[in-house]
């Protein structure tokens, strides 16, 4: 169950709300290693100091890992913007080594480690983007890096991680043993702990993201941003009120895991499902990003999966870039409410590229059913000769392409002599595969659709 902590004391406000407005405590220090940090003083003067995170952090953040990550582009996408009634820009950070924005946080953590912590080495519990992040950045700096994953996780999670220089330990079925063992690793062997999201110093390493996408598109004045654990939005978010305080600030998350969304809003929600956006698929939202959420984010929208498999698949067919589940949320949110953005200039964060080829096939088939290019068609038949071959001239007087033909005769409740045909089957567009289907009608065929769930 996600259950949320901070929204008792929710407060009103003008026409766009914060989410929550409360008093929170005062900066603390942050120690990476042996080195105590506090907070960069170089803050914008009507920047919030209530957070340990300001504009100044993010900034300080993008000095120190500049060269050392890809600067990816901010582009606007003409289709999208047409499509969405929102004129769309994308920021692709996929194009990063690791195909993913995570590189940034881990980075600056790593660079603001004293030696001595750099040689003992560091450790992260994450089987997702910031364990491949961590791992080329701590072999480039010659820091050894732990990753602790559940035994659970995919080969090819593994394998990816370990390329890039990261030492796997598999603990644990759960996320959550996997990391009670890093925590208990750490511990004993001395290595720093880094946290993938819940981290003022990792959340301005993700900052910088905003701070390079308002630099390219100024005019923006809407961000939607993928919210797991919440580092990433905490980070845009506090670089866009520091540089547009009136910008529309929203979070989107998956309404299989709508942790960030129950805990901000007190609402009670069930967690958990297999989501595509598995990138953002967490159950224990951080403690200090919620803070900032919060404050800063206007709004946070949950989106289902078909959303999202859609956003993935236009992303494809329109831009020619390859995102994960959770880099396609900010888009799918557009999507779901058109209305919310229309008339929007609105950034989009293609957070991730990492998803398995196998399911992005499922991904891009599924899309084609839905929108009526493929289909399944279920056509009862009496088992006599010709009678397939009757139905084929059919498909063929309409131009469909047949892929695939399923007889059915022992597992079904016709007469003995009667039989059932699946035809997966391929159209230019709805319209065609419809009059395909109201013709065999008109002849006397019993056809109907198999649908997707």
């Amino acid at each position: 169950m996600c259950v949320s902590g901070l929204a008792e004391n929710a407060a009103q406000s003008n026409s766009l709300p914060r989410l929550v407005q409360r008093q929170v405590p005062p900066p603390a220090l942050f120690a990476y290693g042996n080195r105590p940090m506090s907070q960069s003083q170089a803050s914008a003067p009507d920047q919030e100091d209530s957070l340990p995170l300001t504009i100044g952090d993010v900034r300080a953040a993008a000095d120190r890992i500049r060269g050392a990550v890809v600067r990816t582009p901010t582009m606007r996408s003409e289709t999208l913007s047409e499509m969405t009634g929102a004129e769309i820009w994308l920021k692709f950070e996929n194009q990063q080594f690791t195909a993913a924005y995570k590189e940034r946080g881990a980075l600056n953590a790593l660079l603001l480690m004293d030696e001595e912590a750099r040689e003992r080495g560091v450790i992260a519990a994450s089987a997702g983007n910031h364990s491949q992040g961590l791992s080329y950045h701590g072999r480039r700096l010659g820091v050894p890096v732990t990753i602790v994953m559940p035994r659970t996780t995919p080969a090819v999670k593994i394998m990816q991680t370990e390329s890039v220089g990261g030492k796997v330990v598999l603990e644990g079925e759960t996320f959550d043993e996997a990391k009670a063992h890093a925590r208990k690793l750490e511990s004993e062997l001395g290595l720093t702990f880094v946290h993938p999201f819940d981290d003022p110093v990792v959340a301005a390493g993700q900052g910088t993201v905003a701070l390079e996408m308002l630099e390219d598109a100024p005019d923006i004045d809407c961000i939607v941003v993928p919210i797991g654990g919440g580092g990433l939005i905490s980070g845009m978010s506090t670089v866009a009120r520091a540089l547009k305080p009136e910008m529309d600030v929203v979070g989107v998350q998956a309404a299989l895991f709508p942790s960030m969304f129950a805990r901000i809003t007190g609402e009670q929600r069930e967690c958990g499902g297999d989501t595509l956006a598995e990138g953002i698929a967490v159950k224990e939202p951080g403690e200090f990003t919620a803070r900032v959420i919060a404050e800063r984010v206007d709004e946070i929208l949950l989106v289902e999966e078909d959303k999202l498999e859609k956003a993935v698949s236009l992303l494809l067919q329109i831009e020619k870039t390859v995102v994960e589940g959770a880099g396609a949320a900010g888009l799918a949110a557009v999507l779901a409410h058109p209305e919310r953005f229309a008339g929007r200039k609105v950034g989009l964060v293609l957070c991730g590229g990492n998803i398995d080829t196998r399911l992005l096939a499922n991904v891009l088939l599924r899309d084609l059913a839905r929108s009526g290019r493929l289909a399944r068609l279920r056509i009862t038949l009496q088992d006599r000769p010709g009678s397939l071959y009757k139905v084929m001239r059919e498909f063929d007087a309409h131009n469909v392409n047949i892929i695939e033909i399923y007889h059915q005769r022992i597992f079904t409740t016709l007469p003995a002599k009667g039989l059932i045909t699946d035809i997966e089957c391929e159209a230019r567009d709805a319209e065609q595969l419809e009059a395909l289907i109201d013709s065999m009608r008109e002849k006397g065929y019993s056809v109907s659709r198999v649908e997707l769930d």
